[in-house]
């Protein structure tokens, strides 16, 4: 008898932490289709502009090119509903992650010729691309 007593406690715990989740989660989804978040700032950008969107990079996640010691301005925009990154571990560029309509500005800068990888640590498998980085700027 005891045994049943706890179990339909237990049960109507589970079902109130269920139906929380459930509530919870849906004034979150309806609160951002009704509040949009603002649009972002950034106008004129001189470098590179990558937008984060449909799980790519400016639709083709395209190689980037750089020179040797020539730091080259990197702006990425969150275009998404959902959460992107910038990720690129040898040069030790990280975004973090970027809510929608977030940026974040920084620069491309190598001392070495080389090819690095860059990718979004939340979609890694669709959303990753190469900097090129030459002795010039070809």
């Amino acid at each position: 008898m005891l045994c049943l007593l706890i179990y339909g406690v237990l049960n109507n715990i589970i079902a109130i932490i269920v139906i929380s989740f459930v509530v919870v989660g849906t004034l979150w989804g309806v609160g951002n289709l009704i509040n949009h978040p603002e649009e972002s700032s950034i106008k004129n950008i001189s470098g590179v502009f990558l937008i984060a969107q449909n799980n790519a990079f400016n639709k083709t996640n395209p190689d980037i090119y750089a020179a040797v010691n020539v730091p080259k301005k990197l702006v990425v925009v969150n275009k998404d509903f959902v959460r992107h990154d910038l990720v690129v571990d040898e040069l030790k560029i990280n975004t973090a992650y970027l809510s929608s309509e977030q940026d974040f500005t920084t620069a491309i800068a190598s001392k070495e010729p080389g090819i690095y990888k860059y990718y979004c640590s939340l979609h890694p498998t669709t959303m990753q691309g190469k900097i090129i980085v030459n002795e010039n700027n070809d």
